[in-house]
């Protein structure tokens, strides 16, 4: 499985976007950028090796709090923080949450290109099961709040009988339930199930 990278780029300052935008275009590396945490955030993250460079000050927001929002959404590539004015204890926040580096500006073009290729070459060899987990969240959340009490149970090894007499409902029922839930999350049996909740990490919600 191959794909082309991509390098995000969310900064408030437009002529960094610019510079930065034709550093890694001469890099021969493909890249987008964001004015704003939130513009970011609504765009649709491309399934592939990703890397984000991320300014620390931003005009609403700071980069911290993207890079939880990514983290909570599942959203893991390697970010580079970047910054004006940096501190010790700040770059160290930033790598104990997961960053790739942290660089303060000005930063020299080689250092930044050298930086990029790196965490690309490391995403590359997570990407496809990040793309997995997100096809299983999709199904999983494609569920209605029912079937997802029924998937619960069904992952604890009751059966269909067992199931409806937690649920108040008849047997039929349940088993209706439980083709339902095979389907939509793309399930031949019930330790698949159990696998793809595991990876999503709701085992107990």
């Amino acid at each position: 499985m191959s794909a082309t990278p991509i390098v995000y780029v969310v900064d408030d300052d437009a002529a960094i976007r610019v510079a930065l935008g034709r550093l890694l275009s001469s890099a021969d590396m493909e890249s987008q950028a964001f004015a704003t945490a939130e513009a970011f955030l609504q765009s649709d993250f491309a399934q592939r090796p990703t890397c984000l460079l991320l300014d620390v000050n931003l005009s609403v927001g700071n980069g911290f709090d993207l890079q939880s929002e990514l983290l909570r959404r599942g959203h893991g590539f390697p970010i580079i923080f970047m910054t004006g004015f940096g501190t010790i204890p700040m770059s160290v926040r930033a790598i104990k949450a997961g960053a790739h580096e942290f660089l303060t500006k000005p930063f020299e073009p080689d250092t930044l290109v050298d930086l990029v290729r790196q965490a690309l070459h490391q995403d590359q060899e997570h990407w496809a099961d990040r793309a997995v987990t997100s096809s299983v969240r999709q199904r999983f959340n494609s569920l209605t709040p029912r079937e997802r009490e029924v998937l619960a149970l069904l992952i604890t090894g009751k059966m269909n009988k067992q199931i409806a007499l937690e649920l108040g409902t008849s047997e039929v029922t349940a088993k209706v339930h439980k083709r339902h839930v095979m389907t939509k999350m793309k399930a031949r049996t019930v330790i698949e199930l159990l696998k793809m909740r595991e990876r999503l990490g709701v085992l107990s919600d």
